[in-house]
């Protein structure tokens, strides 16, 4: 709703809060935000007159339910411009089954006369199927005077909002109902079941409005892409991909069944391999990640730098053409542009208090299995001979060997096949 209110250029937004609000306070950031504090919750008329020292002066007051997400920009451009032709407007809709929805009660001419609460309601009123979506345009400052007169003679022992508009029409102040092309926007969530539901249907917009500008999602039913999310042209969803948060796809890009990203950025024609988690990293333009990736956060990949089969990059920055393409723990690491890491190689970055770095550089080569014990630099176009420990610096150029001379003990293999059998012989005759 915040989204919704932020897109329809409201000059001001201010969130009432009261139950858990500290939580929602963490969840919804922003300084174009104001907080106000429903210490008592005495229903949804109380609500919004605790923010009448915030509105000063004339103005048209968009009221929106936290509870009821899917309503789109469109709409509250339409509520305003309807409230500021006449006095107020609200929302409506007509559904098959409303449910326990306050339904909208009009005369013979379709002119809005109540609103009753399903609680409140009577048999006749609730076969009624039109429905308050519980939003609304409201003239400030008049709409505080009749908040102040509200009363609690209901089912719920509440200050309903819904009887300040249902008195203000009985006062000849004309109440404009804006039906909702999409009735799905007046959907409200109460329960877990709804909450799914509601889910389903606001990612699935977003596919919509996604393929529609030239994403290719080939299973839309099996894909999960925040609203927030945006992808460039051209590029190709597998099923099971999951984008979240903050995140950026480029154009020509192709996410592979399973990964899963959140808060990061992807270049253009880069292809995420199956199965790989990006968190929080950024990926440049030409790159190939996985399958069975984790990229951290802090973690940097340049053009065309590759990050393959189960390796993990934590607060790392792999440069131009680097690669990393198998079983490898890179951590606070810079690495240098065209290098390559071979398979098993980790950088040995804490050393049981303190975080430490490694620097590799350009065109260097890192042998398999390979340990980079940090603090540690490797030069450019240096290399490590396999299964080496590595602790000094090794200068550009150089071959770094940090391990055991090897040692081969001639029948040795023999001799313990024996002593195996004996001791087997042994056993049996102690038995």
């Amino acid at each position: 709703m915040v989204d919704a209110a932020r897109a329809a250029g409201c000059a001001r937004i201010l969130v009432v809060v009261g139950h858990g609000a500290e939580r929602v306070r963490e969840e919804i950031a922003g300084d174009d935000l104001g907080w106000v504090l429903q210490a008592e919750q005495r229903g949804t008329g109380h609500a919004l007159a605790q923010a009448e020292p915030e509105i000063r002066g004339e103005a048209t007051v968009l009221v929106l339910s936290g509870d009821v997400p899917l309503v789109r920009p469109e709409t509250l451009d339409r509520l305003a411009a309807a409230a500021e032709e006449g006095w107020a407007a609200m929302a409506v809709a007509e559904l098959p089954d409303p449910g326990m929805l306050g339904r909208v009660i009009v005369d013979q001419a379709g002119v809005f006369q109540s609103i009753v609460e399903f609680k409140d309601a009577t048999p006749e009123q609730r076969a009624v199927r039109l429905i308050n979506a519980g939003i609304y345009a409201l003239p400030a400052p008049a709409i505080f005077d009749y908040l102040r007169n509200l009363k609690t003679d209901n089912a719920q022992g509440e200050l309903y909002l819904t009887d300040a508009v249902t008195n203000a029409a009985a006062d000849g102040h004309p109440v404009r109902l804006i039906m909702l092309p999409d009735p799905d926007e007046a959907l409200g969530v109460n329960d877990r079941t709804e909450l799914a539901r509601v889910h389903r249907l606001l990612i699935g917009r977003h596919l919509v409005s996604l393929m529609k500008a030239g994403v290719t999602i080939l299973e839309p039913e099996r894909t999960v892409i925040e609203p927030g999310v945006r992808i460039g042209e051209d590029t190709v969803i597998h099923p099971g991909v999951s984008l979240l948060g903050d995140t950026a796809i480029g154009r020509d890009c192709v996410l592979h069944q399973g990964a899963w990203l959140r808060d990061t950025t992807v270049g253009d024609g880069t292809t995420v391999e199956p199965y790989s988690v990006l968190d929080r990293a950024e990926v440049g333009e030409g790159c190939r990640v996985g399958p069975f990736a984790r990229l951290r956060p802090a973690s940097r990949l340049l053009r065309g730098a590759r990050v393959g089969n189960f390796v993990e990059v934590k607060n790392s920055v792999l440069g131009e053409g680097a690669k990393a393409n198998h079983l490898a723990y890179v951590g606070d690491t810079t690495v240098g542009e065209g290098a390559n890491l071979g398979a098993g190689v980790v950088t040995c970055n804490y050393d049981g208090q303190h975080k430490h770095p490694t620097e590799i550089g350009p065109g260097a080569f890192i042998g398999s299995d390979t340990m980079l014990v940090a603090p540690v630099k490797v030069g450019a176009g240096a290399s490590t001979a396999a299964g080496s420990i590595i602790t000094k610096n090794v200068p550009a150029g150089a071959l770094a060997v940090g391990r055991v001379r090897q040692k081969n003990l001639e029948g040795w293999a023999g001799g313990l096949r024996r002593r195996r059998a004996d001791s087997g012989k042994t056993k049996k005759g102690n038995e």
